[in-house]
């Protein structure tokens, strides 16, 4: 999965120097491809590659999560 991300993440960001480099008419779409394929595919492949296995509710606000801060504050 690593592999696919990164492959994607070159190819767009490929793209977008490319457009940068090349001065013709498709300029600007090379360097639209690019960030739409950062932002449509490489950031949710990336997300979902973080946090498949993780449990949301280790890092979501609830009582018993802010009763454990303030446990760990006063141990400090």
């Amino acid at each position: 999965m690593k592999y696919i991300i990164l492959f994607f993440f070159l190819a767009a960001l490929g793209s977008i120097i490319t457009g940068y480099i090349l001065e013709n008419e498709w300029s600007q779409k090379l360097i639209g491809f690019g960030v739409v394929g950062l932002f449509v595919v490489v950031f949710p492949l990336f997300s979902y590659y973080r946090w498949k296995d993780k449990d949301l509710k280790d890092y979501m606000l609830t009582k018993e999560n802010l009763d454990k801060m303030r446990e760990r504050e006063k141990k400090s």
